[in-house]
């Protein structure tokens, strides 16, 4: 059974998203690796949303029953977060709503900002994560690449790519307001993973064009000089830092700027204008207490999240139709592999009687056309109750095909064939 746990910018205040985002590497192989009725786990972690999603045990037993509590119980653990605190704080969507939801979530439909680009692209990096640590599942490998697919499709046919905007488009679009002129304000970014990228081609859009970059792990040459940045190293960030226009954060470690750090920056180097922070980080990169700076003002990720509008921002039910049509289409796909394991028993005990009659007909003396003779008809006879079969699974019959297996040849059907972690062709036989 597919499971998700989520924690999201809807139900889980900032803080304790901050908290789970901060320490999340390693969880999925854990709960695999420590947990046998965990088949699969992987972890979609980003700025506003954090999500494991579980391969269970099914049929659901005692163990697999309390997989929910383990999870919360992990994350409890390596966050932080009381555990009475946590529970509140998240969702569990199981079986179909669980994959409604991870396909809604990677079209953009879940996001601060309807329609936002980047987290199609993380939720294929989360799938490439899993299948690097052994931690993915053939239903998991499954729903993660409908999900992408089903992404591509709302896009295609609803216009979303054109509606949507990221957070750092609408940060930035806040910021407007207090910048006279992009063209000529200094910007220093701190950070060069992926969400850098879309800050500068952000900030790019609106105009900006003296934007220096300041990396902690000695990257702002590589990422800055092929895009135009001013790469800074770290003895002179501080005076950038301090003469800054904007200075924008979306860095993947803690806190990066210190409001008493800053402050005394500023004295130091007498810079006393006013200042814009955007602080894209999660866990949050800049010091909260900034905001008490003269001169200086704070612009975060919950700031974003209250001038979102989602309203503004909502598409039409046709994205949403499109999500549900994928959905039953990829429930109905899995009820179809349920079929797997009967079709698979009665290959195997026609493959039985078949090298039967090949060892008989050798016996006999008869040449290899009559094998060949053989070998084709068993194809021919197995053709049409694997249709069959397929198509009573996909109607959510799969149990009647095992019954009528053991009935007619007194084949029984190992279910666990079903199961497991694997990939899709294997899955899908």
């Amino acid at each position: 059974m597919l499971a998700c746990v989520t924690a999201h910018h809807r139900v889980t205040p900032l803080p304790i998203l901050e908290k789970l985002a901060s320490d999340h590497d390693g969880i999925a192989e854990q709960l695999v690796a420590e947990f046998d009725c965990v088949n699969g786990a992987i972890v979609v972690a980003t700025c506003n949303r954090f999500e494991a999603y579980l391969d269970l045990e099914e049929p659901l037993s005692p163990a697999s029953e309390i997989g929910f509590e383990i999870v919360l119980e992990q994350l409890s653990e390596r966050s932080g977060v009381p555990l009475a605190e946590l529970e509140p704080s998240l969702q569990v969507h199981t079986g179909m709503r669980a994959v409604e939801h991870l396909f809604a979530v990677a079209s953009g439909l879940e996001s601060v900002v309807v329609g936002e680009t980047e987290i199609a692209g993380q939720v294929r990096t989360a799938l490439e994560q899993a299948r690097r640590a052994g931690t993915t599942s053939r239903d998991l490998e499954r729903a993660f690449q409908q999900a992408s697919q089903t992404s591509r499709g709302v896009r295609a046919a609803t216009g979303l790519e054109t509606v949507g905007r990221s957070l750092a488009e609408l940060a930035l679009e806040l910021a407007s307001s207090r910048i006279d002129s992009w063209e000529t304000a200094r910007v220093v970014l701190i950070g060069t993973g992926q969400y850098a990228r879309v800050a500068v081609a952000a900030l790019r859009r609106r105009g900006a064009r003296d934007i220096a970059v300041h990396s902690r792990s000695g990257r702002a040459a590589a990422f800055g000089i092929p895009r135009g940045l001013t790469p800074l190293e770290h003895e002179e960030a501080p005076a950038a830092l301090a003469a800054a226009d904007v200075i924008v954060t979306c860095s993947t470690g803690d806190i990066v700027v210190e409001a008493a750090d800053h402050a005394s920056t500023r004295d130091r180097f007498a810079q006393r204008h006013p200042q814009l922070i955007v602080d894209l980080g999660l866990p949050r990169n800049v010091d909260p207490a900034i905001s008490t700076l003269p001169e200086i003002t704070l612009l975060d990720l919950e700031t974003v999240r209250l001038h979102a509008g989602l309203d503004e921002f909502a598409v039409s039910d046709d994205a949403r139709a499109l999500v549900s049509h994928a959905t039953d289409t990829f429930a109905a796909e899995s009820r179809e592999l349920d079929a797997v394991p009967a079709i698979s028993a009665l290959h195997r005990h026609m493959a039985d009687i078949l090298d039967a009659e090949v060892a008989r007909s050798a016996a006999r003396g008869e040449g290899p056309e009559v094998a060949a003779a053989l070998r084709h008809l068993a194809g021919v006879l197995l053709h049409e109750p694997t249709v069959r079969a397929r198509e009573h699974a996909r109607a959510g019959q799969a149990e009647r095909v095992d019954a009528a297996l053991e009935t007619l040849f007194d084949v029984t059907v190992d279910r666990s064939e079903r199961r497991g972690r694997g990939s899709l062709d294997a899955a899908a036989g």
